[in-house]
């Protein structure tokens, strides 16, 4: 058993004052797997409501309605992870053929289906072949940060060669759909490991007729979805899943910072 310590707080600057801003905040953990929470709070001005959506996200609709020129959201507290399992089983409400048709980000070109086929087609374990699957992902679109926007498509990072764990997820995605497997996106935290930085993270979920249940692939490390893995949100692409993602009337030129640390229960 381990418990997950998080903290993530997000800034926001504007150079004029700002209107109106409404935004809907997916940054509360989903109750599944072998995930718990402890504790958790947000901290943000203005209204907020809170909702489940149609993919069982808990999100917050928030929104401010005096001028301003900053605010700032505030989200900590503490998940119980009780194993490393790396299936998320069916709770029976979204049907995994929802995850089966692509999404402007998760379109599949020829090159894509071609890797896709090379990995999934055939006999043997699903699951087997699905992680080849990310690893011919991870060789065809290496890791590397700052080299994408939230617009850019599966197969714009694919041509390119290169992107982030957003761009390596809506890959695999288009894979995976191209030949049939339902996969969604997972959005959420990764704590850190040995020291090293953790960060908000994304990967994959595939599923798994036979388990009746959801696969989890981290395709930026290789791995399975693991104890340090703390999952916020899923969808069929980013815009599904995105922890906060909104709309706002003037402010002019935005600045936006953002801090996370998530370590492990025992580290400093």
């Amino acid at each position: 058993m381990m418990q997950l310590h998080i903290l993530h707080r997000t800034a926001y600057r504007y150079e004029e004052p700002v209107k109106y801003t409404a935004q809907i905040l997916r940054l509360t953990p989903r109750r599944e797997g072998a995930q718990r929470i402890v504790t958790w709070t947000i901290r943000a001005p203005g209204r907020r409501t809170e909702q489940v959506d149609a993919h069982g996200n808990i999100t917050h609709l928030l929104t401010l309605e005096d001028p301003h020129r900053a605010f700032e959201i505030d989200v900590r507290g503490v998940v119980e992870m009780t194993g490393d399992e790396e299936f998320v089983r069916f709770d029976g409400s979204l049907s995994p053929l929802a995850y089966l048709a692509p999404t402007a980000l998760t379109a599949a070109s020829t090159p894509m289906v071609a890797l896709a086929r090379e990995h999934l087609h055939g006999s043997g374990d699903l699951r087997e072949r699905l992680y080849r699957l990310a690893a011919g992902v991870y060789a065809k679109v290496a890791y590397m940060p700052g080299t994408t926007s939230v617009e850019e498509t599966a197969a714009q990072a694919f041509t390119r060669g290169q992107g982030v764990c957003q761009d390596q997820a809506h890959v695999f995605l288009a894979c995976c759909r191209a030949v049939g497997v339902p996969a969604r996106y997972v959005s959420g935290y990764l704590c850190s490991v040995d020291g090293g930085e953790a960060a908000s993270h994304a990967w994959v979920d595939a599923w798994l007729e036979d388990a009746q249940g959801w696969l989890g692939i981290d395709v930026t490390h290789l791995s399975p979805m693991g104890p340090k893995h703390c999952r916020l949100a899923v969808g069929r692409d980013y815009l599904d899943a995105a922890p906060v993602r909104g709309v706002r009337r003037g402010g002019g030129r935005e600045t936006m910072d953002v801090s996370v640390a998530a370590t492990a229960s025992g580290e400093q």
